[in-house]
């Protein structure tokens, strides 16, 4: 029998460490995006505890759905069912040898610019949007502090990730590590668009269709960027990375 979608923030945490254990297995990428979620959602649930949600029963209700959306992607993604554009993009090359950072990014440009704002129209429809605002914009504090922090741990397996810094002198910078708040922005539009076209099925179906296909576009472009000198850097950087993403993990945490 399929295993029941995760109905509290303590199942979403057992079901990401079950997650965690088989990429690390199978010594695939996905692991990578799978733990820095892990510890996201338990610094959400951390601030929950604290009471620092204007609503914390409806935030736990909120981040599960939001980790319900991924973790049926991962599920459909094993049994080879449909899933979306979004996801197939950074599942599809969990074996193949981009940056530690790169998987990171495709993982996170999914979940938080498509999923995200479904999550957000799921829980707050119609009218009731803008009374989620403050505590999704709350979340933003969050994902920077955990964001930062993963960098710093990202440098102990990449070496020559200071190599980013150095060309983030560019305009390049903007393609492989972009704002966290820029991206929630969006998330945040995503859901005011299916709210406004709540009872127009068709309107909305388009609206997600095409979300889907421009976030499945940005996937792309992180795996390759244009600019020639950013692709070479990347490609050095990888070369020289922790391949084991036991290891890997091991570091991050």
């Amino acid at each position: 029998m399929p295993t029941p979608p995760p109905s509290s923030i303590d199942d979403v945490i057992k079901r990401l460490d079950l997650i965690i254990q088989e990429t690390i297995e199978a010594n695939n990428y996905l692991g990578i995006f799978a733990f820095v979620y892990r510890r996201t959602t338990a610094k959400i649930q951390e601030a929950i505890l604290e009471k620092r949600f204007e609503d914390n029963v409806r935030m736990e209700k909120f981040d599960v759905i939001f980790a319900n959306r991924y973790i049926n992607a991962y599920d459909n993604f094993k049994s080879q069912q449909p899933i979306s554009k979004s996801w197939d993009t950074a599942f599809q090359v969990k074996n193949q040898p981009f940056t530690i950072i790169q998987h990171l990014m495709m993982g996170m440009n999914a979940h938080i610019n498509f999923d995200l704002g479904l999550a957000a129209a799921e829980i707050s429809p119609g009218n009731k949007i803008d009374e989620l605002e403050n505590d999704f914009m709350l979340v933003n504090q969050i994902l920077q502090e955990i964001i930062s922090e993963m960098q710093d741990r990202i440098a102990k397996v990449s070496r020559l990730m200071f190599l980013l810094d150095w060309i983030g002198k560019n305009k390049d910078e903007e393609i492989i590590n972009f704002g966290i708040v820029k991206s929630r922005q969006f998330a945040w539009e995503l859901a005011n668009g299916i709210a406004t076209l709540e009872f127009n099925a068709k309107a909305k179906n388009i609206l997600i269709e095409k979300t889907d296909n421009t976030v499945a576009a940005f996937n792309k472009i992180i795996q390759r960027p244009p600019s020639r000198i950013l692709h070479f850097v990347l490609r050095l950087i990888s070369f020289f990375e922790e391949k084991s993403i036991v290891k890997i993990i091991s570091n991050l945490q």
